[in-house]
């Protein structure tokens, strides 16, 4: 019963931290492996935990185009995004256990400099007066199957890196780009969802409360999320990337 309850609350902050600020799964994954998950369920697992989250933020866009301001096609950024997030989803469950837990810190590592850096850059590229695309249409397209196949892999960052893929294109609509974010970590973690289900990669009987608690988490975010001051938020994920980074290096 603690363990669950230990489970669930880092599955509600963990859904409350991706409505404001991302950042969910620097405390899914590592508390399910401090629970003594198998490396590969516990990555799965806490993907799965979180998917309630991104699927109620996604539902909330409208519809047509991704963002409405010509990001690309609805449709196209589906089609990518699943068949991205399939892969990568597919190559999870491939990997061992022991290969998995040696590549684990080093993702989160990779995870949380993102994390450290990217919205910063992001803000710059978006205060850019040059409104023309620095990257070809098909780059862009290249790019999020790219980030796709790492998210169905690992789920830490993808929100920051697909955001940073937005902007390097030379989008300057961060609520556009937002919402296309949005579309495409939903997509994808749902088709790696799928993938991982098939493949047995999934520990149920702890992924149901955690997807419960994490619904009510990213709900809560929701209403919270214009009364906490983002960047403070930031620095709390930040910080609770790094100790858990350094948590799993021991």
């Amino acid at each position: 019963m603690m363990e669950t309850l230990l489970l669930c609350a880092a599955a509600f902050v963990g859904g409350g931290l991706n409505t404001i600020a991302g950042g969910g799964s620097f405390l899914t994954l590592p508390a399910l492996m401090f629970a003594g998950v198998p490396a590969v369920s516990a990555n799965a697992t806490g993907a799965v935990a979180l998917l309630p989250g991104y699927l109620a933020g996604a539902l909330s866009l409208g519809r047509g185009r991704a963002g409405g301001q010509g990001l690309m096609p609805l449709g196209e950024l589906a089609i990518l995004s699943c068949a991205g997030g399939a892969l990568g989803a597919y190559l999870l469950t491939r990997t061992g256990d022991a290969a998995l837990r040696g590549i684990v810190p080093w993702m989160m590592l990779l995870a949380t400099l993102l994390f450290m850096g990217g919205p910063a850059w992001i803000a710059r590229r978006a205060r850019g007066a040059a409104p023309e695309a620095t990257a070809s249409a098909a780059g862009l397209r290249a790019g999020l199957f790219a980030a796709s196949v790492y998210g169905g892999y690992f789920n830490g960052g993808m929100g920051i890196l697909l955001l940073a893929l937005f902007a390097l294109a030379g989008h300057r609509d961060l609520h556009a780009m937002n919402q296309a974010k949005n579309w495409a970590s939903a997509v994808l973690t749902l088709m790696a969802a799928c993938v991982y289900a098939a493949g047995g990669a999934i520990d149920w009987p702890r992924a149901m409360p955690m997807m419960i608690a994490g619904a009510l988490g990213g709900w809560a975010g929701g209403r919270l999320a214009h009364r906490l001051p983002v960047a403070a938020v930031r620095r709390g994920v930040i910080a609770v990337g790094l100790a858990m980074t350094a948590a799993l290096f021991w």
